[in-house]
């Protein structure tokens, strides 16, 4: 077995480990609480229980997007860094205020609610690092990790919880938590990545970030990857988070559980994760991503019916070990399908879309089933959440995931213009325009080629694109894009053009005649004329100026 065979091998990388085993003392304090949380309210109903994970997960629906392009502008080390020092600030906030006799139902979800938006902002520059410590064909394996990670201390965390609960009381879990960010602390700050990020090279800047969110924004609409997995991640999540934000209620009302049967319960769970982490390579080489989706949206719902219908403390305790191995396959699957096509310089930003989509359908779904099993009952709640996953497998057979080799390290293969006046960073909008000659016989390959060349151009800039067909001389085509600015285009260049664009490009040009003309036009700006105001028209200027090359 070579080592990107197993399941464990990205262990083997030092700075993986350290970080895995130091987010993994972090994720136990954190579910430690949540177990604290939780049963604080469980006497306050269904609901209210379930807001705790509504109020973690919210904030992702605000912040997740700005995060995304803060990661991918600032030093993500330092961000990871900042953020995990203010979450242990508010984690020992909420303790002294237990210890204290003054943390009321609101206040917790309030405190709660700020540890969320600590994790919103710490999410994409922790998941667009991962990338980076291990090799390409160890990065299912390491998103596989993990989850593990996250569902082992699920498995651990709810135990120790329910002891502190049952034996010291409710404060102790806020307090454990306080101090599980000091690990993470001290391997971020011994941390010295390599930086990733290129400095600006002559005739670009740094993006702005209303530019940078929007630069993303266009990414994401034009990689039909990523919106696929956006798309399946919105058909799972949410269904399945009914098992996450009622399992509290289950184990008390229908298997009569205290805080520690709660914690062994999870435990089920965390053992399932362990399991389905081995498992994932080679559930992945013999079914693909859309088998494993498929497997992981069957087994989880049928947990889900099985912890709906059965009040036997044992047949519980085999849903979830199955639910546990489910989860980390689906999530897995997804996570890894997402990383391995996205290039540096906008991996937080998608990041940050699929984790909107994710953590935000685990917020509103815990608040969706809470709310059904107040008005109704768990069972029937836990019952139509399985169903909505079922519906959701044999969507797979249209819209499955798209599982293609993609090339997202960054290629220079895009010529240099050949510039006479060199443009200013902010000069713009910028005029691409491309002019083929295309045999006669070859002109729908060509076509069908340019449809693949669109959506890249798209990806790294464009803001309009078109190919355009010469009336007067049917085998001459002009395609024409435009940027927003000069500097936009540079990053074109240097920075946003990956083997996969170059690889659409050069099955287009490989059925030209002769090498393309490429030009570049910067609009000219309009000069008032005296003793009258400005106003910009339509085009903002005159007219473009045209540079060959």
């Amino acid at each position: 077995m070579t080592s990107s065979d197993s399941a464990w091998s990205p262990l083997r990388v030092r700075v993986f480990r350290d970080l895995w085993l130091a987010q993994f003392g972090s994720n136990i304090g954190s579910w430690i609480q949540t177990v604290g949380a939780q049963w604080l309210l469980v006497g306050h109903g269904a609901a209210q229980v379930a807001l705790v994970q509504v109020a973690a997960g919210l904030p992702v629906l605000f912040l997740a997007l700005p995060a995304g392009v803060l990661a991918d502008l600032v030093d993500r080390r330092r961000l990871l860094l900042v953020m995990q020092g203010a979450m242990a600030l508010v984690a020992a906030v909420l303790a002294g205020l237990s210890f204290a006799g003054l943390l009321g139902s609101w206040t917790l979800l309030a405190l709660t609610f700020l540890l969320g938006c600590g994790n919103a902002l710490n999410g994409p520059a922790w998941q667009a690092v991962q990338p980076s410590l291990v090799a390409r064909d160890e990065l299912r394996q390491a998103s596989a990790l993990g989850a593990v990670n996250q569902n082992l201390a699920r498995a651990i965390g709810p135990a120790l919880g329910g002891a502190l609960v049952a034996f010291l009381g409710v404060s102790w879990t806020f307090a454990v938590n306080a101090v599980s960010f000091l690990g993470i602390l001290v391997v971020l700050a011994s941390w010295r990545p390599r930086g990733e990020a290129r400095p600006p090279r002559p005739g670009q800047e740094r993006e702005h970030m209303l530019a940078a969110l929007r630069a993303g924004g266009r990414y994401v609409r034009s990689a039909p990857r990523v919106r696929r997995i956006l798309l399946r991640s919105a058909l799972f999540v949410p269904s399945a988070a009914a098992l996450w934000a009622l399992l509290p209620v289950t184990a008390q009302q229908s298997l009569g559980l205290g805080a520690a049967g709660y914690g062994l319960l999870l435990g089920a769970v965390g053992l399932g994760a362990v399991g389905g982490a081995a498992a994932l390579p080679a559930v992945s080489r013999r079914i693909g991503g859309n088998g494993a989706l498929a497997l992981a949206g069957t087994v989880f719902a049928g947990a889900l019916l099985v912890l709906a219908e059965v009040a036997s403390i044992a047949a519980a305790f085999i849903a979830l070990v199955l639910a546990g191995a489910a989860w980390i396959i689906g999530l897995s699957t997804l996570n890894a399908g997402l990383q391995l096509g996205l290039p540096t310089w906008v991996r937080a930003r998608a990041v940050a879309f699929y984790l909107l989509v994710f953590q935000g359908g685990n917020a509103l779904g815990s608040l969706l089933w809470g709310q059904v099993a107040q008005r109704s009952t768990v069972s029937v709640a836990m019952v139509l959440a399985a169903l909505l996953l079922l519906v959701g497998v044999p969507s797979l057979r249209r819209l499955p995931l798209l599982d293609g080799q993609a090339d997202p390290t960054l290629s220079e293969a895009w010529p240099e213009p050949r510039l006479i006046v060199e443009p200013r960073p902010q000069d713009g909008p910028v005029l691409v325009t491309v002019t083929y000659q295309v045999r006669a016989d070859r002109v729908p390959a060509f076509v069908a080629a340019m449809s693949r060349v669109e959506p890249s151009r798209r990806r790294t800039g464009a803001v309009t694109w078109g190919l355009y067909r010469d009336v007067e001389r049917p085998d001459r085509f002009v395609e024409a894009f435009t940027v927003t600015s000069w500097s936009e285009h540079s990053a074109q260049h240097h920075g946003r053009y990956t083997g996969m664009d170059h690889t659409f490009e050069t099955r287009a040009r490989e059925l030209l005649e002769q090498e393309p003309v490429v030009t570049h036009a910067v609009m000219v700006e309009q000069e008032p004329e005296a003793g009258r105001s400005r106003r910009p028209d339509v085009g903002g200027g005159t007219g473009p100026v045209a540079v060959p090359s």
